[in-house]
């Protein structure tokens, strides 16, 4: 399904007997906005777990009642790995073409794919990237850079400022853009140090345009319709495993969101959003149940403030999805006899005398499919199974970029 030729309809639940029945409405032809809402590392098995432990055995996240449900498919197009890393994924997401695991918006030959953002961009729609990793990172620097390898981070910066100009850019990641000598204001762990070499380009933003904010008081406090924002000097999570590994972005996740949206949205012509929760994904690599649910918390009071955006304005086309499966994650029911390391937990179930447990297979990704939930425009396509490329034809036709 390559989608250009898709139709755009907006959708709505019906309750039938305890079941959830898609209905077409067509208020709104095509989407003036698009919101790519992701998890990273977010698997059927993570979704399960926030849902157990926040909600209970019946209840529903905010990102459960989205009108279309669907399964992802996440391989990349890598000669050694079936595997997926974010890079390859997020590339997929945001060019609809397969490529080599590391990649950031190229093909396996190294050739520069055009991004929905890019064409949002050429469209006159506003533009933004919003991450608890670093703004730079792979899953984000997909959609407006165009590099080798995701490690050239300072790079991905550059171009940022240079060549696709997000008009918001929110995130962890200051080392790569201040020189080296030169710290910034957070400060670096053992190992850690600012690498630019370009020189400040947190300046150099400045200079074109950008008003840089640097905590939660000057994000909530600014007016500019251009905004750069870092908020930790790498990650804006501290990972590691359970009782070592922390989830408390500096900045959250729903504050960064809300900004992006009120910014975006006073352009007539709309805008593209993609928001992304890295922790899911960190603590997933970790095998730390606790901070996944910290984590996936963030990820669904963020999807509920998307979700009264989208309510006003239902001209817009919402997608939530995981890149890719972290951990190989399942639930299981505990059982005190069970002395398996590789298990978390017990969790309590809220409203219920249940528990369970958390066993993990690997601390890299999965080949798994990841779920998918939209609502909006368009949205109706992403039912069934589809590939990852799939999801970026949906948001053209869509949205007619």
């Amino acid at each position: 399904m390559r989608g250009r030729g898709l139709a755009a309809a907006t959708v709505l639940v019906v309750l039938c007997g305890g079941s959830a029945a898609v209905a077409d409405t067509t208020t709104a032809r095509s989407a003036r906005n698009i919101i790519y809402l992701q998890g990273d590392g977010l698997g059927l098995g993570q979704r399960d777990l926030l849902r157990l432990a926040l909600k209970g055995k019946n209840g529903r996240l905010a990102m459960d009642g989205l009108a279309v449900t669907g399964l992802v498919r996440t391989s990349s197009d890598d000669p050694d790995e079936i595997v997926t890393d974010s890079a390859a994924a997020a590339t997929a997401l945001a060019t609809g073409h397969k490529t080599r695991n590391g990649a950031v918006g190229v093909d396996s030959r190294g050739r520069p794919l055009e991004t929905i953002l890019e064409r949002a961009k050429r469209a006159g729609k506003s533009t933004g990237l919003v991450t608890t990793a670093q703004v730079t990172g792979a899953s984000p620097a997909a959609f407006a850079a165009h590099v080798p390898s995701r490690d050239s981070q300072s790079d991905i910066a550059k171009q940022y400022i240079e060549n696709s100009r997000p008009d918001v850019l929110l995130g962890g990641g200051e080392d790569w853009w201040y020189p080296k000598g030169n710290p910034g204001l957070w400060p670096d762990k053992p190992g850690e140090e600012s690498r630019s070499p370009y020189g400040n380009l947190v300046e150099r933003a400045q200079r074109t345009g950008y008003t840089y904010v640097r905590d939660g008081d000057e994000l909530r406090n600014t007016r500019a319709n251009r905004i750069l924002g870092l908020f930790a000097n790498e990650d804006m999570v501290d990972y590691g495993p359970d009782g070592v590994g922390k989830y408390a972005p500096r900045v959250p996740l729903q504050q960064m969101a809300r900004k992006a949206l009120d910014t975006l949205s006073k352009n007539p012509r709309g805008f593209f959003l993609f928001l992304e929760e890295e922790g899911t994904d960190g603590m997933s690599h970790e095998n730390n149940a606790h901070g996944v649910i910290d984590a996936g918390r963030a990820l669904d009071a963020t999807v509920a403030e998307v979700m009264r955006f989208v309510r006003a304005h239902p001209d817009t086309l919402v997608i939530i999805g995981g890149d890719h499966e972290t951990g190989g994650l399942a639930i299981e029911n505990y059982d005190a006899s069970d002395t398996d390391p590789d298990q978390d937990g017990p969790f309590d179930i809220p409203g219920s005398k249940l528990r369970f447990t958390v066993d993990w297979t690997t601390h890299d990704h999965t080949g798994s499919d990841t779920p998918v939930t939209a609502e909006g425009p368009g949205s109706t396509r992403l039912g069934g199974t589809v590939e990852n490329t799939d999801v970026h034809w949906v948001m053209r036709s869509a949205s007619g970029l």
